[in-house]
């Protein structure tokens, strides 16, 4: 079988750019839709007269589209039920709040209110420019090592790869407004992880592949042979991470929802930046390098 993803590199790029070029307009006319830890909420707390379950608590908020809200069980609990419940949502008005208990005491059963009151951010704007920080300075760690390990121009291919695959996340969660909480910074660093990985996978078989290839060999044969050498091991490793992801994303519940949801969006677009953006920018680039110099 024959690949010859590098041929495509036109499709590739049209492809990518349209992605990047929605999301960006996405991302600075819409925004982003951040959660109780960035912006602060109303912790509501109530105390039933018999044990309740956090998923009846879930259903019953499911109503005022509230069902990512943190929910805990306090006081005397077991492990799945209990009687005093704390919710931790976004800010609620008056009416809201008792619009929320009134229909838990339709749907769950009589509770007495213990207290309704706001709360700020767990995650200020000062935890947030330290997030932006630490993840320029993997982005510059990854270029150094990448750089050391090859060459900086598959440093810098490999490092737009992982670009492309950050703006298609936080464009899908722009898009759709989808919520951001604590936890997607952290699915945010597993991304860049995967994409690095599976970057550094090619790039390492292109290397080898450079002192066994023909003379007459071009770079567009170089960068098709290692991928044919390459892809079944990527394919495997994004089948079986999907795998956990997607059973994670349809059976772990609502509030992990979104964390599947970034890694999956960030895997297969990682596999396929690897593959058919990253080494067709090295390509393009390392040819008209190499048309220079003959000229």
């Amino acid at each position: 079988m024959k690949f010859d993803v590098i041929a495509r590199h036109r499709i590739w790029f049209t492809i990518s750019s349209l992605l990047v070029i929605i999301s960006l307009v996405s991302i600075f006319t819409k925004g982003f839709n951040l959660g109780i830890d960035y912006t602060g909420g109303t912790i509501v707390e109530v105390q039933f007269t018999q044990n309740v379950e956090v998923a009846q608590v879930r259903e019953s908020l499911k109503t005022f589209n509230l069902e990512n809200s943190v929910i805990q069980l306090s006081g005397e609990s077991n492990d799945t039920s209990g009687k005093d419940v704390m919710i931790r949502t976004r800010n609620l008005t008056p009416n809201e709040s008792k619009a929320v208990i009134d229909n838990m005491t339709k749907t769950i059963g009589e509770n007495q209110t213990k207290r309704i009151e706001s709360v700020g951010a767990v995650i200020g704007s000062e935890v947030t420019q330290h997030a932006i920080i630490n993840l320029v300075v993997a982005f510059v760690a990854l270029a150094l090592y990448i750089s050391y390990r090859f060459e900086y121009k598959i440093a810098i291919s490999a490092l737009i790869a992982i670009f492309h695959d950050l703006i298609m996340v936080l464009g899908v969660f722009s898009f759709f407004q989808l919520e951001i909480d604590s936890s997607f910074l952290a699915a945010i660093l597993t991304v860049i992880g995967y994409s690095m990985n599976e970057c550094v996978v090619i790039f390492d078989r292109i290397r080898e592949n450079t002192h066994t290839h023909k003379r007459t060999d071009t770079f567009a044969d170089l960068a098709n042979a290692s991928i044919a050498q390459s892809i079944h091991r990527s394919f495997y490793t994004l089948s079986t991470t999907l795998f956990a992801c997607l059973a994670l994303f349809f059976f772990g519940g609502d509030t992990t929802k979104n964390f599947a949801l970034v890694m999956i969006i960030g895997f297969i677009s990682g596999c396929y930046s690897s593959i058919c953006v990253a080494t067709s920018l090295w390509n393009m680039w390392k040819t008209r390098v190499k048309n220079r110099q003959r000229a």
